[in-house]
């Protein structure tokens, strides 16, 4: 097995969150995939980031805000 760090992007809303995760690469069909514990702190995000609770989001992940640009 081989784990490599990367950075998913959530987008919800106006809202867009970089979570660290570690992707793990095997010899099987399904490869790569992430640890049990990396998916519920993807739910996590996601669920904080619908709820605005910006406090829970900020611990897990890098919170960033889209501003649409109008010309």
């Amino acid at each position: 097995m081989v784990y490599k760090n990367h950075k998913h992007r959530i987008y919800e809303g106006q809202f867009v969150a970089e979570v660290k995760v570690e992707l793990i690469t095997t010899d099987d069909e399904w490869s790569p995939y992430l640890s049990l514990e990396d998916a519920y702190k993807l739910d996590d995000v996601r669920e904080a980031l619908r709820q605005e609770d910006f406090q829970t989001a900020t611990k897990l992940a890098t919170v960033f805000r889209l501003t649409p640009i109008i010309t």
